[in-house]
């Protein structure tokens, strides 16, 4: 299996990565095709796909934040069980984030996450492929260490007509095992950051982010 990565929307792996995604994903959780086209350019967003005998049977994309000095996983596509597929990109991508931070003179602080609460979203058939299943997706991603922050999450959905979003908690993954907290400023700040690229804000998001510049510090929760 090779791990590929895509920064051209004219890539013919990228035609299979978003037919892929419209397969898994809910429409309101995928952009348009060729809205793609400045994200795939941009460095900072990495979007690999694992290619199986020609075809793209997995995608990621990630990014990192040097200022920050955390991570976000937009996402991860498993299209077919019993290959491995999500054990390769955990392990690509984990190590693609580690030489990252250390060119940037650091140690990774943790990885944000949103994730699925399958108790809220039973609905989604995520291309009836099991290992995509809520439940099954939260319970590998709670033994990698992903803890929820404990905010009510919203939102703004990826059809930038400023509806809200729900079903989702945002999470982080700590590298500090140990960590139970995290600094609400840290959150706010990202959420801005990551979310800039949609201008239709619902009301409740703008709320949230409020809320969470209103505090010192969020509990990280166990999912």
């Amino acid at each position: 299996m090779d791990y590929h990565r895509i920064t051209n929307i004219e890539d013919p792996l990228f035609t299979q990565m978003h037919q892929l995604m419209q397969e898994i994903f809910p429409p309101e959780e995928v952009l348009e095709f060729d809205f793609w086209k400045e994200p795939l350019e941009d460095p900072g967003i990495r979007v690999f796909v694992a290619v199986h005998e020609g075809k793209v049977v997995g995608a990621t994309e990630y990014r990192y934040y040097e200022d920050f000095n955390v991570a976000m996983t937009d996402f991860t596509i498993i299209g077919n069980p019993g290959l491995g597929i999500g054990p390769f990109l955990a392990n690509h991508r984990a190590q693609d984030l580690h030489e990252l931070a250390a060119a940037n003179g650091k140690s990774l602080s943790g990885m944000f996450a949103e994730i699925y609460d399958p108790y809220r979203v039973e609905h989604h058939e995520f291309g009836g492929v099991k290992p995509m299943d809520p439940y099954v997706r939260r319970e590998v991603l709670a033994h990698l260490g992903y803890k929820k922050i404990d905010i009510y999450y919203v939102h703004p959905s990826w059809n930038n007509d400023g509806e809200a979003v729900t079903g989702l908690d945002l999470c982080f993954l700590p590298m500090d095992k140990n960590k139970s907290t995290i600094q609400a400023d840290l959150v706010a700040k990202f959420l801005i950051r990551y979310y800039t690229v949609l201008p239709n804000k619902p009301d409740s998001w703008i709320k949230m982010v409020e809320g969470i510049e209103s505090k010192d510090q969020l509990a990280l929760l166990n999912m």
